[in-house]
């Protein structure tokens, strides 16, 4: 004997997938987003940096990062921003496309340099960079490099007689298939 399904039974089912669909939306969406769970290696947990990667963060394409510095963590005024990344990262930079932006207003910048043989971006703004501010570094015009996770370190320079090097943290960027 076959057994109709009832209405009701019927609309739950399709309610309960469709909320699964939904659920499952903004976790792709913020898929390049702030770091996830690191299993192996990696800065502490403490030490991670929120960042975005734009346009998906797809190998050898055109992207924008947004590598984020919350006020929490400028704990001193910088004069000067540098991030290291590693040696296996073969991706480009546009030195003239890298902004500083405090709350979320771009500042003026007297230079940036791209150290290519030694993997560090200097990012050197006009007026110090006051302490508790919340800061975006943004690298537009970047060609992603091959798939992985690339660790990107950063350190500014306190102004002053004797400039001080501070590590502020870690940006683990995911570069995805």
């Amino acid at each position: 004997m076959l057994q109709k399904k009832s209405p009701i039974r019927r609309s739950l089912s399709a309610l309960a997938i469709a909320s699964c669909l939904v659920t499952g939306v903004p976790v792709i969406s913020y898929a390049n987003g702030l770091p996830g769970l690191t299993i192996f290696g990696g800065p502490g947990r403490e030490h991670q940096l929120p960042f975005r990667l734009d346009f998906g963060g797809q190998p050898d394409r055109w992207d924008r990062y947004r590598l984020r510095i919350p006020a929490r963590k400028l704990k001193l005024a910088a004069s000067q921003f540098s991030v290291s990344y590693p040696e296996r990262f073969n991706g480009k930079f546009d030195p003239e496309e890298i902004q500083v932006r405090v709350k979320r207003k771009p500042i003026p910048l007297q230079e940036v340099i791209w150290d290519q043989e030694n993997n560090l971006i200097e990012i050197y703004p006009e007026t110090p960079v006051p302490a508790g501010t919340q800061v975006e570094l943004v690298f537009s015009n970047v060609i992603n490099p091959t798939f992985g996770i690339y660790y990107f370190k950063c350190l500014i320079l306190t102004p002053g007689d004797i400039p001080l090097p501070r590590y502020i943290g870690t940006w683990d960027l995911s570069i995805n298939r």
